[in-house]
């Protein structure tokens, strides 16, 4: 199964929908942390954290299909 991440790159899900992954997997007994449920690598971990969506958005995006 395809993660947070994957789809959006592929233009499959809106950015918006980083808010029901989040919620999916707080709601789950996964062991995996949030960045590693979504997909998300270090650096996109933490501008997500440090500085916000749109920094999170701005690194998804340049690595967009």
């Amino acid at each position: 199964m395809a993660n947070y991440k994957e789809l959006y790159l592929a233009g499959k899900i809106d950015f918006e929908e980083i808010d029901e992954y989040s919620y999916q997997w707080g709601m789950s007994d996964d062991e995996r942390t949030l960045a590693q449920y979504l997909g998300l690598n270090a650096d996109e971990e933490d501008a997500w954290v440090s500085v916000g969506e749109d920094a999170l958005r701005e690194l998804l995006d340049k690595q967009k299909k």
